[in-house]
């Protein structure tokens, strides 16, 4: 008897209860479909979205793309490097909040974090000898 009730209290003490899974990923950022593709149009939507051209955009996207541009893994797409230079401008020329740029672009406030912090880099390396800085004394 003795040994019967040590093995149901062991066996209750060393089986652990299973969390239940959380999600990935937040079901309304499953889809990633977002405003900025349907911007390409030539009545300025796009240049007001961005401040930026179409042309100007590509020639920075060729320049910092392959540095921010992320690798495929079996668990999850990556994020597209023109939606992360997109997000980048538009966090540089609005200021808007990573939780607003969350619900336009539909990736999370974490994410947004961490792209523009790396597109910035990428950008002040590249741009480096056009822009030029004057230093404070």
């Amino acid at each position: 008897m003795l040994c019967a009730a040590y093995i149901i209290l062991h066996k209750s003490a060393t089986t652990k209860k299973k969390k239940k899974k959380r999600w990935w990923i937040r079901k309304y950022l499953l889809n990633r479909s977002y405003v900025f593709h349907d911007l390409r149009g030539f009545d300025g939507s796009f240049q007001n979205f961005t401040r930026m051209s179409t042309s100007d955009f590509e020639i920075l996207l060729r320049l910092i793309g392959p540095a921010i541009t992320k690798q495929e893994t079996k668990f999850r797409h990556p994020i597209e490097p023109q939606r992360r230079l997109a997000i980048t401008l538009r966090f540089l020329a609005t200021g808007d909040s990573y939780g607003s740029l969350s619900y336009t672009f539909k990736v999370s406030k974490q994410l947004i974090s961490k792209i523009i912090r790396e597109a910035c880099q990428e950008l002040t390396k590249v741009l480096k000898d056009y822009v030029k800085v004057s230093k404070i004394k």
